[in-house]
């Protein structure tokens, strides 16, 4: 496959590159100045010149905090530019495929969210993100819409990366033990859109599928995780104390449990991400090796 990848700085977008490569597929990413979806362009042209078979949106405005007094940034990139995107890609008839949030969920089920479950999201980014779905398949009828969640690897800022820096300088860390949801490995989930994007062309309808790793966790549980494959490695690590996300004030609110159920995803495209105890162990390792090879 061909694949027209918008993102380029990303932790999704860089593993989108490496694993598409390993996997025989050309994939290029177009990020800023050539592709900015806060001010967009020609979009069209853009993804002609390339002449891919899919196009993919790994783009995002993800700030969570930020967004909260730049909303207008926040609604830019993740709903005007997915949409012009997305109405791009119609236009050429070629396959889309746009990343989504679990943060679409206000949290308060109490369970994995399905696909058909109404979204509440707490905050600016989550809304910007529902907002782009649905500008998305106004857009683009066929879109593919993958909600995905607590994305880590060695690429980008992710919880994982900051737990291991912290380890390295702290005797003691306060970890959220409240907060629920899906650890996806940048890698895995790059891996399972591109199985989709195999598929894409093949689907008569668009629609929104739930695509993360398949174990929950807390956000102290995937600490734990860290620290344990820290210490495995030889390595110090800091003794982890429970706290609880209201100890926390922050610009934006959190979902309480935004766990995804993503058997819809399994049912129609075959594919299943593996769960963060199996994933983990490798992007440590990326990580440390990062770190090395950048001292």
């Amino acid at each position: 496959m061909r694949i027209f990848v918008a993102g380029s700085s990303g932790q999704l977008a860089s593993a989108l590159k490496a694993r598409a490569s390993l996997q025989g597929h050309v994939v290029e990413t177009f990020g800023r100045p050539a592709l900015d979806l806060a001010v967009p362009g020609d979009f069209e042209g853009l993804i002609a010149a390339f002449a891919p078979n899919v196009v993919l949106n790994a783009a995002a405005y993800t700030a969570v905090d930020h967004a909260e007094s730049q909303a207008g940034l926040a609604m830019a990139v993740n709903r005007g530019g997915a949409a012009h995107l997305a109405r791009a890609a119609r236009r050429l008839e070629l396959p889309f495929l746009h990343v989504s949030t679990d943060y679409v969920f206000d949290g308060e089920k109490g369970a994995p969210y399905i696909e058909s479950d109404a979204p509440n999201p707490l905050g600016v980014y989550g809304g910007s993100k529902r907002e782009g779905e649905e500008f998305v398949l106004a857009e683009n009828r066929g879109a593919l819409i993958l909600r995905t969640g607590w994305v880590y690897g060695a690429d980008g800022r992710n919880f994982v990366k900051t737990m291991i820096a912290l380890a390295a300088t702290k005797d003691r860390l306060d970890v959220v033990a409240d907060r629920f949801g899906n650890p996806t490995h940048a890698a895995d989930l790059a891996d399972g859109l591109l199985a989709i994007a195999a598929q894409a062309a093949d689907q008569a309808e668009g629609g929104i599928y739930h695509l993360a790793g398949s174990a929950d966790a807390s956000w102290f549980d995937l600490a734990e995780g860290v620290m344990a494959r820290l210490e495995a490695a030889g390595l110090p690590v800091p003794m982890l104390v429970r706290s609880a996300g209201d100890d926390y004030v922050a610009p934006a609110r959190r979902p309480r449990d935004s766990r995804l159920d993503c058997g819809l995803a399994e049912r129609t495209f075959g594919v299943r991400l593996p769960g963060w105890p199996e994933s983990l162990g490798a992007a440590v390792a990326a990580i440390l090796n990062q770190e090395r090879n950048a001292a």
